[in-house]
């Protein structure tokens, strides 16, 4: 990978969404107050505007592209050649779609450091309802996600797992109108975590997927139960494969296969697809296929099953 030289913060997220009153936030900062100028790029305008002296104090310059057909390659160029920033800030346009960005050629030395995507938590479902396949494309790469203006009786946990369906990386963050939320994920899960066997019905098994992947403390050494389809992928080792379920993360052609590794004498007689019932121990170890540490199942017994009326997880 190449070295990068002038460093791209991305601000990503629908229109009002909020990207303008965070980076007005930021750049009031006093870490922010760096040696060097900042290029922030406006692709689109909402209601509220930057302050002029914050921008003055930060010594941030601003340029604003309107249409995406102006977003290129040689544009960009030009700005760094005018400017010579330090970093750049685009404030990217929730319309277009972000993948484009990330295919074209950025001038040279240009490296994306960190995205950040808000979300209005008021509009969070209208949008999911209407525009799900842009937000997923703007979302599956995104370092954070920021849900704003949030409500006591908003379904955030729902919220959560769906991001974390489209990328399991992304940290999440909730705010209301005085600022960040704590402890909103202490509702009750909806099987007994404390029972010997945890058993994880059908309907559920998302709910848990995505549980013990941000709190894997809460299960490992215990022993869970559920059904899932099993995978085999090549060169894990003939004692281990993948129970799991689908998830849709955007339309029906754009899913994501979500399960843990599961080491088993069974394991060999298991079949690439075949439906089973699992009882596994939970650990949680260093797996190369995770890149790091995750969720490791030791399986003490593992049946063939039927399939599913339902295979596609729900998070609901």
């Amino acid at each position: 990978m190449d070295e990068i030289r002038v460093p791209i913060y991305l601000i990503t997220g629908f229109l009002e969404s909020g990207k303008t009153s965070f980076l007005n936030f930021t750049l009031a900062q006093d870490y922010f107050y760096i040696d060097g100028k900042t290029l922030l790029i406006l692709c689109e305008e909402g209601e509220e505007e930057y302050d002029r002296e914050t921008l003055r104090m930060s010594n941030t310059v601003v340029e604003v592209i309107e249409k995406e057909e102006d977003f290129t390659t040689e544009r960009l160029t030009a700005m760094e050649i005018i400017h010579q920033p330090e970093r750049v800030i685009i404030e990217y346009n929730g319309m277009w779609l972000f993948s484009r960005f990330e295919q074209m050629q950025k001038p040279e030395g240009w490296g994306v450091e960190q995205q950040i995507t808000c979300v209005d938590a008021s509009t969070f479902q209208m949008y999911m309802a209407n525009m799900k396949s842009i937000f997923m494309d703007m979302v599956r790469n995104t370092d954070m996600v920021i849900f704003n203006r949030c409500k006591e009786d908003d379904p955030l946990p729902t919220y959560r797992r769906g991001i974390k369906v489209a990328n399991q990386r992304a940290e999440i963050i909730f705010e209301d109108e005085e600022g960040e939320l704590d402890d909103i994920f202490q509702d009750e899960m909806p099987f007994d975590i404390d029972a010997p066997v945890i058993d994880i019905l059908p309907e559920d098994y998302g709910i848990w997927f995505v549980d013990a992947m941000d709190h894997p403390d809460r299960y490992v050494g215990k022993t869970v139960h559920f059904k899932g389809r099993a995978l085999r992928p090549r060169g894990m080792g003939s004692k281990f494969f993948v129970p799991g379920r689908t998830a849709m993360t955007c339309c029906a052609d754009d899913t994501t296969f979500l399960g843990y590794v599961c080491k088993s004498n069974y394991a060999p007689k298991i079949k690439e697809g075949q439906w089973v019932d699992v009882t596994a121990k939970v650990g949680f170890e260093n797996r190369m296929e995770y890149q790091g540490e995750g969720i490791v199942l030791y399986a003490d017994n593992v049946e063939p099953c039927d399939p599913l009326e339902e295979e596609m997880v729900y998070f609901n």
